[in-house]
């Protein structure tokens, strides 16, 4: 009886150890080849995507639907995200073994409803820093019209900040969008950007314009020091004497910059991440050309060529690329150019909003000799 049990006791530990030895290998990506009767290695490939539910096809052969696990062997793989009315998501995948390779697929819509937001003509549309305000001209005056997400019953109305005649002048705003310089022909202005400021109530401060601007310019440069803290002292350095336009993903873990001059990246500033991007980065940098630099996963990507206008989607993953014709929208890596808007409108004037799935741009709908508007391009 004892024989018995002390059999007994050594094929359970048998079956135990078996069964751990085969859930340890499934969980680091192994699977069971019944040609070579051994565990071959393999890697997991897990996508999720916004809208949910979207076709994943690997090499061009349906796999499952999103959000989900798919196991493959190491390699590169072509990788699409499908869902009817929306564009396909497409790369270039390199699958490692044993190692997780994240996706979280951002798809648009195929063809973006436009809606008018303006209707008596806007003219040289321009951007708070956080792109939550639009400033933009009529023949009544200067308006602003707000881009973040308002709880209902809260109005979304542009508002006028002051009047008169505008023709020839131009507008920026300050560094926390408060204020707005406003240079016209009379005089230098600057106005309060949350009221209405009459065109006989308005003091030109033309004697201070240069110290207003270097009070502007040391705000800017505070605040990009203070982010760029987090960064290896190289890079920080890179970005302050070899970089210009140097602005962080909403949730800064990223930041796109154009190059003022030549310079290379150190390899290995940062430890690698295990399932790390594995699409191509340049880091020699070039003048004039527009970067992204990944700071969890220290890589650097070329996004823009030279004179080509970027500004962060807020989904900190994608950048908006207004070209002649068209609008762009590409992943962070400058890879799956997608083409959200074809068609007339005023280049470069396409913003996102601040907070939502959508677009402001500046078109007249191809009418020759009509005045152009702001419309909202909805791209979700």
């Amino acid at each position: 009886m004892t024989r018995v049990r002390i059999m007994f006791f050594v094929v359970m530990v048998v079956i135990v150890g078996f069964l751990g030895y085969i859930t340890t290998m499934y969980a680091r990506g192994y699977r069971w080849d019944r040609k070579s009767f051994e565990f071959t290695p393999s890697g997991l490939l897990v996508v999720t995507s916004d809208p949910k539910g979207a076709e994943i096809y690997v090499n061009g052969v349906l796999k499952t639907a999103t959000d989900a696990t798919v196991n493959l062997p190491p390699g590169n793989y072509q990788v699409s995200i499908k869902k009817n009315s929306f564009l396909t998501w497409e790369k270039t995948l390199r699958i490692e073994k044993e190692i997780v390779t994240q996706v979280d697929v951002t798809l648009f819509q195929a063809a973006g409803s436009l809606t008018p937001l303006t209707f008596s003509g806007a003219a040289s549309p321009s951007a708070s820093t956080d792109f939550g305000k639009i400033a933009y001209g009529d023949k009544k005056g200067l308006w602003i019209t707000e881009t973040f997400n308002l709880p209902i019953g809260f109005n979304r109305e542009p508002r006028q900040v002051t009047d008169g005649d505008l023709t020839g002048a131009s507008w920026q705003f300050s560094p926390d969008g408060r204020q707005i310089l406003l240079t016209t022909k009379s005089g230098v202005y600057l106005l309060d950007s949350g009221k209405f400021t009459p065109q006989g109530q308005r003091v030109n401060i033309a004697v201070n314009l240069e110290a207003t601007l270097s009070d502007w310019n040391k705000k800017k440069e505070q605040t990009l020091n203070a982010q760029l803290l987090k960064l290896p002292e190289t890079m920080q350095y890179i970005l302050k004497a070899k970089a210009g336009s140097v602005t962080f993903s909403p949730d800064e873990n990223r930041i796109l910059y154009t190059a003022s001059d030549s310079a290379q990246i150190p390899e290995k500033l940062i430890p690698q991440l295990p399932g790390s991007s594995t699409q191509q980065q340049e880091r020699d940098i070039k003048p004039k050309v527009t970067y992204i630099y990944d700071i969890k996963e220290d890589r650097n990507f070329r996004v823009a060529d030279e004179n080509q206008p970027a500004y962060w989607f807020p989904s900190s993953g994608h950048v908006i690329l207004p070209m002649k014709d068209k609008i762009v929208i590409e992943d962070y890596d400058g890879t799956n150019k997608q083409t959200v808007y074809s068609g007339s409108y005023v280049a470069p004037y396409a913003y996102p909003f601040s907070s939502t799935g959508r677009l402001i741009i500046l078109t007249n709908l191809g009418s020759n000799g009509s005045i152009a508007n702001l419309y909202s391009l909805s791209l979700r």
